[in-house]
């Protein structure tokens, strides 16, 4: 094993930060070097040594998140992943984050059962692993100059597939369901670290008649309404979050619900999503691997799968699948990825049937859809 990645906790909360400190040292690949209450105490241990990730609280006193994270980026980038408790309200303070440069975003773990705390311990610690891999840029932001006592955590239950959320296709390349080949195709689209910005760029070069396309991006409950309210504000084609039942339409694009699977399902010549509750599979809730699955199942040689920049394997066993059964399958290749790790996996495995650059990878739907 190679060193241990180092990490900054910056919040105000003691417990807060008791709490992730207690969740991330339990990784024996994480090592918490420190924790502030404040951007300016943030800015002190920074000096003495220079932290892998940054946990980053949103509101704090002397300076909030948001300002500190524009200046960080501007003058010393590190990869910063923000902490916090995301109530709706604040949903859309959190797009700023990550428009300001955040590798990605986490809610503060809740303390209320068993089994929320080993959720919010593997997306925690999976979360800052894919930050220390992360490619951050220099972003120039027209700024300068700078409760309940600590949780006991245990080690996280084994690895799920998506298994527990349905049977893998029949063997021989048959979708169990599914339509020939017909004019209508769907897009599923799988993104975890870095994703936000690179879909927005693959949804913005997408017309107003584009095929209809369903989105797994990891990202927390309650944070996936804002994002696709801000997506759908600068893109032709329609954004929002998916609801049980939802028909897949021509120009319009579904993003699961955070903390909740989203399944692609057949009702004639009608696709539709199903959204349900499940366990974690690939570690993840959306789990990219089960909507593969899913339109491997229903939609064979109808569909286009494709798998963006993100840490772990998620979506690799789903993408060759959905290649098996005839689907038509694009990865991001290493250049473009914030984290080249579930394209990296799907490529390994045989999944994709071509690798491409981020900025190609929205003609390459449109010229599949018109094929």
């Amino acid at each position: 094993m190679g060193a241990k990645i180092r990490v900054l906790i910056v919040d105000d909360s003691a417990t807060v930060r008791r709490t992730l400190t207690d969740i991330l040292s339990s990784d024996p690949a994480i090592e918490v070097m420190g924790a502030a209450a404040d951007p300016y105490a943030a800015v002190r241990r920074i000096g003495e040594e220079a932290p892998d990730v940054i946990t980053l609280d949103v509101e704090m006193p002397r300076m909030d998140g948001i300002t500190f994270l524009r200046k960080l980026m501007s003058q010393h980038p590190i990869p910063v992943v923000m902490c916090s408790s995301l109530v709706e309200d604040g949903s859309e303070t959190l797009m700023q984050a990550l428009e300001a440069g955040a590798v990605d975003v986490i809610l503060k773990p809740r303390l209320d059962t068993r089994q929320s705390l080993l959720d919010a311990q593997v997306r925690i610690c999976d979360t800052v692993k894919a930050a220390a891999r992360a490619k951050p840029r220099p972003r120039n932001h027209g700024t300068t100059g700078t409760g309940t006592g600590a949780a006991r955590t245990r080690a996280p239950e084994p690895k799920l597939n998506a298994d527990v959320m349905m049977p893998a296709p029949t063997l021989g390349g048959k979708a169990g369901g599914a339509m020939a080949r017909t004019t209508e195709r769907v897009v599923c689209i799988g993104a975890s670290t870095g994703g936000t910005e690179a879909l927005r760029e693959v949804l913005e070069a997408l017309p107003a008649d584009s095929p209809g396309i369903v989105v797994v991006q990891h990202m927390p409950e309650s944070f996936t309404a804002a994002f696709a309210r801000r997506l759908d504000g600068l893109c032709e084609v329609t954004v929002r979050e998916a609801r049980d039942g939802d028909t897949v339409l021509r120009g319009q694009v579904l993003i699961a619900p955070g903390n909740r699977h989203m399944l692609l399902q057949r009702s004639g010549a009608r696709y539709l999503v199903a959204v349900k509750d499940g366990p974690l599979v690939s570690r993840h809730r959306p789990s990219v691997d089960v909507l593969f699955r899913s339109a491997a199942h229903c939609a064979g040689a109808n569909a286009v799968g494709v798998i963006m920049t993100g840490m772990g394997d998620d979506g690799a066993t789903g993408l060759r699948e959905m290649r098996d059964a005839g689907a038509f399958t694009l990865a991001q290749d290493e250049e473009s990825c914030v984290v080249f790790g579930m394209p990296k996996e799907a490529i390994a495995r045989g999944g994709a049937e071509k690798v491409v650059g981020l900025t190609s990878i929205a003609r390459e739907m449109l010229r599949h859809d018109r094929s």
